[in-house]
Order: structure tokens, then C-alpha cells, then sequence
């Protein structure tokens, strides 16, 4: 029994004693960290605006109808691609083409009382109309007859009462003459807005097609067959996505900044990593209190139609606004619990220190970040080849490459 115990108190002396003796650890004296460095300068940087906004549709009409009639055919329905002039909905031509038929035979009609065909242009000379012709005539014997009769009477050999029916048939046909003048110039009025009526029947004949204005989809479709449609009742709306506007809101600091034609970088949630460009094609020249920002407008292609409008998008905008800045590589750079951090040579060791970065950019140099505060021209940054670093870690520089060779840490 005794030794038993005696046995058992060795055990727990050597485990003891086995805890108390301190373990290496990479990046005390013994066992430096290897790091490489990298040294903070200033560069020039070209400063890019970064705005958000919408995705909308180059044109988006409400489509409707022109004439009265029962719709007989619907041709397109939600989501179905159109070209420019293609029909979308028919109606019931028939009372139309009744109407077109009149006003072509009230046409022929006129021609007809003018004396012209069917292709020939109203007459310049009413001298040349028949019935003119007819009435001039009439005049030129009334006159003869009366001038003679003026004659006869001053001989003698005609009676007052004789004279004055001469005279009174002159003035007659003389009026009449007249009216053949004047009917003609009401046949050629009446030849152009009878003209003018049976082409507006034919446009109407041919609105009871509807048809797409433009290339594009249907976004909503607001009519049946059978229904009867009042002029301007709506039927359908078409969107066109082949081009798309990129409305964006950009900080009002940056007005001075903005031009119009410069291409863009445009990214949205639904195609993460992919980048679409734009060009600049409006700028308003307003700001919005409520905001503090202003529209800029940019025009997209989007012949594959996988950009649809309403879209969040996030922008890129160029612009010639130069200033002096830092850059780190992005595994210079630490993260953890909403915190950025690097660790700056001091000695043979590295001390902890907090930055504030502006943003991160991607360029020939890959990922970098852009530090708004906590570091000056000259410090020496480190970055770990292998392990974490810690505040005052010993470290040693490892030769060769670059921190931009060293994988980032996760």
C-alpha cells in the first residue's frame, strides 16, 4: 500500500514538472518569424468616383389603341422578345375597311365632276372643264344675241320688251358662268378633303394592327381576345433592354469631377466578379438637397439581355482628380473584429498598429489597400511568410520575392 502511493506521487511530480518547462514558440528569441518587408512611400493616385443606382430600360412605352374595334388576335404576351414592327394585337378590320371603301367611292365621284382620272392631278384651268366649257359658251351666244338685239333696237326693228329679254338672258348666263367657275374651285376643295379623309381611313384601317414602335419585351399585357377597345385604352407595355441607362447618384463633391463620354465599370449582386461598362451620356445639372447628390446617366449594351432593368448596380467612374496616397498589398493588411491592423518593424521586432483604410483598388499590382491613417512615408511593414505575427514578435527578414508573393492569411 505504501508503495503504491509512493508510485503514484512520482507520477504526478514528473507531470508537474513537465507543464512547468516553457515550450518554443515561433517569434521569441530563438525562433524568429520569418518576414519579408515592405517599405510605405507615397504614390500619385488618379482617384475614381464610386456611386450607385438603378438599372432602367432604354424606352419603356405604354402601347394603346388608335381606333375603336373588338380585338380579334393577341400576337405577344409577358416576356416575349419583339422586333420594330412586329404586330402585338389585331382588331376587327371590317367596319374599317367598309369606311375605306366610301371614301374611295366619294374620291371617284369628284374625279368624275371634275372630268379627271383616277391618278390625274386636279386641273390648273377651270377653261378646260366641260361644264365651264358649256356655260362659256351659253355667255358667248347671250352676248352676240344681245349686242345684236342693242342693234335692232336702235333701228328700229325690235320692241323694248324685246331688248330687255336679251339682256336678261345675258345677265343669266353671265351668272351662270360664274357659278361653273366657283363649283369648280368647291370640286377641287372637296377632291382634297375627300383625298384627304379616305387616306385617314386607310391609316386607320391600318391602326387596328397594333405594332412594337421599337425592338424590345413585353412587360405586361392588358388586353383579351374579344374585348372591344376605346381609343387610347391601353393593350400592352413594352420595355426595350438591348441598351440600358445606368441612373447614378454621385456625391455632390465630385461635380467638378464628372465628364460626359467617359466609360465606366459597372458591377451588380447577380453576376458577382463581372464587370459591364457604360459610357457617361447626361449629367444633371442639379443637386439634390435631400441627398446631396446629383444624376449621371450612363448608356450600356446589353444585346444578351442578362442586365435587367431595376437592377442595384455599384459604378466606377474615372476621373482626372490626382492625389499623393499610400497603398498596401492586401496581405500587408490584418482583419479581425472590425479592426485593421499591420505590424511595423521596431528593432529586431514588430509592434501592433491600428489603420484607417480608404478603400481597396485592383490594378497591375493585384489587391491593395488604400490607408486614409496610421501610417507615414518610410515604416517598414511585415508580413509573415509563414504563421500569424503578434505584438513584439522577434522576426527575421526572409531574402527574395516580394510581400506581394506571400499568400494573404485567412
Amino acid at each position: 500500500m505504501v508503495f503504491a502511493l509512493a508510485a503514484m506521487f512520482a507520477v504526478f511530480v514528473v507531470a508537474g514538472c513537465s507543464k512547468a518547462q516553457p515550450t518554443s514558440v515561433l517569434g521569441d528569441a530563438s525562433h524568429p518569424a520569418p518576414v519579408r518587408f515592405y517599405t510605405v512611400a507615397e504614390e500619385t493616385a488618379r482617384r475614381r468616383i464610386q456611386a450607385v443606382g438603378s438599372l432602367y430600360a432604354l424606352e419603356e412605352s405604354t402601347l394603346s389603341s388608335e381606333v375603336e374595334g373588338r380585338v380579334a388576335e393577341v400576337l405577344a404576351d409577358v416576356g416575349d422578345n419583339v422586333k420594330q414592327g412586329q404586330p402585338l394585337v389585331r382588331l376587327d378590320p371590317e367596319e374599317l375597311q367598309f369606311e375605306v371603301q366610301r371614301q374611295r367611292g366619294i374620291v371617284r365621284q369628284v374625279r368624275a365632276q371634275l372630268g379627271i382620272g383616277p391618278s390625274d392631278p386636279p386641273p390648273s384651268d377651270p377653261q378646260k372643264i366641260a361644264s365651264v366649257q358649256r356655260a362659256e359658251a351659253d355667255l358667248f351666244d347671250a352676248d352676240q344675241k344681245y349686242r345684236r338685239a342693242q342693234e335692232m333696237f336702235r333701228d328700229n326693228l325690235i320692241s323694248r320688251q324685246q331688248l330687255d329679254e336679251a339682256a336678261s338672258r345675258y345677265q343669266s348666263t353671265k351668272a351662270t358662268y360664274t357659278v361653273a367657275l366657283q363649283e369648280v374651285d368647291r370640286l377641287k376643295a372637296l377632291l382634297v378633303s375627300s383625298e384627304a379623309s379616305e387616306k385617314l381611313s386607310e391609316k386607320k384601317l391600318n391602326d387596328s394592327t397594333i405594332r412594337a414602335p421599337f425592338p424590345g419585351a413585353i412587360k405586361t399585357r392588358d388586353v383579351h381576345p374579344g374585348e372591344y377597345l376605346r381609343v387610347q385604352s391601353p393593350v400592352m407595355v413594352l420595355v426595350r433592354t438591348d441598351r440600358l441607362r445606368a441612373r447614378l447618384a454621385v456625391p455632390e463633391r465630385w461635380a467638378a469631377w464628372v465628364r460626359d463620354g467617359v466609360t465606366i465599370d459597372l458591377r451588380v449582386e447577380a453576376f458577382p466578379g463581372e464587370t459591364f461598362h457604360g459610357r457617361i451620356s447626361r449629367i444633371n445639372p442639379a443637386v439634390a438637397q435631400e441627398s446631396r447628390t446629383f444624376e449621371a446617366e450612363a448608356l450600356l449594351v446589353n444585346l444578351d439581355a442578362r442586365l435587367k432593368p431595376g437592377f442595384f448596380v455599384q459604378a466606377s467612374i474615372p476621373s482626372e482628380k490626382e492625389e499623393k496616397t499610400i497603398f498596401l498589398p492586401e496581405n500587408a493588411v490584418n482583419y479581425r473584429y472590425g479592426v485593421y491592423k499591420v505590424f511595423l518593424l521596431n528593432g529586431n521586432r514588430v509592434s501592433e498598429r491600428q489603420i484607417r483604410p480608404a478603400g481597396q483598388t485592383e490594378d497591375e499590382r493585384g489587391r491593395r489597400f488604400e490607408v486614409a491613417e496610421g501610417l507615414k512615408p518610410g515604416d517598414r511593414v511585415a508580413v509573415a511568410v509563414a504563421g500569424e505575427l503578434h505584438d513584439g514578435a522577434v522576426v527575421q527578414e526572409q531574402p527574395g520575392g516580394s510581400p506581394a508573393d506571400v499568400p494573404a492569411m485567412k
